[in-house]
């Protein structure tokens, strides 16, 4: 077991999330490499230096480029707003880091292949912050489906809602903005949905969709003018997979009540699977076998028998967390960087997401079906 230094960009929700995951992997899994906190930066030198001592950082900067130029520094984690995600990962990558970056990948579409593009040259390795995809009851879903559980997979229907943006007077935000988030709810969270449907089916191949606007204009925030809302609140696209298998997906961030409804079913000629992240320990399938009377959907609580459960409970039913899954999925990227192997999703299999969710934009502006595999 040898250690490996860690720099933080970023100290909001998912800076917090990504330094509960390196303080805890090695309680959890028996990884070849120790995460070594080494610097934090945020834009904010006092916030980066209050995230240091409150959470064990060696070092703290206002600058992100001298934590990339840390000699010390191995991973590079981006929890930065999307439009600083391109440079802060190409410079690390050249810098010879491994890059850990939250989603979506980038800002824009060509900013994502340039990404994709540089890490292949790269030495160092790199993930993308799909998290969900580390539950362990939809890895034992995506067994089932590969195992013929369900029979041939026909139909995918999926919505990802939340309500965060659901009031029309809550201010604005760079969320609101292209220039500083790129697309709206497609980009932070219908690419869930994509990345969790690509991993049971396959890619898709095309989509066509319909994008809205529903709130115009948001208040300010200092009493101001109002200002302009430009990208997406409601998305929804009619998709095509490669395999042929059809289906539907639907995203909102104003859908009030919903808090993470990350929810899909999958149709199979012999049966269902159906899944919702706010029931993340569930999930339950229905077999079409046996006396009619005693057929009915089964539901399958998470437990030591769904790897890597029992590395945080040996009892069924008790459950896991949002932080367990992103434990999960840095320990996949430390035993990647050990074993020197692609992690999962890689900028690769991420700029397949952004594809699909930047032609559902392109389909959603031109009202026709839109191949998920050009890149304009």
């Amino acid at each position: 077991m040898r250690t490996i230094g860690v720099g933080l960009i970023g100290t909001g929700f998912m800076g917090r999330c990504h330094t509960l995951a390196y303080r805890s992997v090695r309680a959890v899994f028996d990884t070849p490499l120790s995460p070594r906190l080494v610097q934090v930066c945020d834009r904010r030198a006092d916030a980066a230096r209050h995230h240091a001592e409150r959470c064990g950082f060696e070092k703290s900067t206002d600058d992100w480029r001298v934590l990339v130029d840390d000699p010390d520094v191995d991973i590079v984690s981006i929890t930065t707003p999307n439009k600083f995600h391109c440079d802060m990962a190409l410079a690390a990558l050249a810098a010879g880091k491994h890059v850990y970056c939250e989603k979506p990948l980038a800002l824009t579409l060509d900013e994502a292949e340039r990404m994709a593009a540089a890490a292949t040259k790269a030495a160092g390795r790199t993930i993308v912050g799909y998290g969900y995809l580390c539950n362990p009851l939809y890895q034992h879903a995506t067994g089932l489906v590969r195992s013929g559980a369900i029979g041939r997979p026909l139909f995918f229907r999926g919505v990802c809602d939340e309500d965060y943006q659901a009031d029309p007077e809550l201010p604005w935000s760079w969320r609101s903005a292209k220039a500083e988030a790129g697309l709206g709810v497609l980009g932070d969270m219908m690419c869930h949905l994509v990345s969790m449907a690509d991993g049971l089916l396959g890619p898709i191949e095309s989509v066509l969709a319909d994008c809205r606007i529903h709130y115009a204009t948001r208040p300010s925030g200092d009493g101001g003018e109002r200002l302009a809302v430009e990208n997406e609140d409601i998305a929804s696209a009619l998709v095509t997979f490669e395999s042929g298998v059809t289906g539907m997906l639907s995203s909102s961030r104003a859908a009030w009540g919903r808090k993470n409804h990350l929810a899909w079913e999958l149709h199979g000629d012999a049966g269902m699977l159906v899944q919702d992240q706010e029931r993340m320990n569930e999930l339950q399938i229905y077999r079409n076998e046996g006396p009619k009377s005693d057929q009915g959907f089964k539901t399958i609580l998470a437990g030591p028998a769904h790897e890597p459960y029992g590395n945080f409970c040996p009892a069924p039913g008790h459950g896991l967390g949002f932080n367990d899954l992103k434990t999960i999925e840095l320990a996949n990227f430390l035993n990647a960087i050990a074993d020197n192997a692609p992690a999962y999703p890689d900028f690769a299999a991420a700029l397949r997401f952004e594809r699909v969710i930047h032609a559902i934009a392109r389909s959603g502006e031109s009202g026709a079906r839109v191949r998920a595999d050009k890149t304009g």
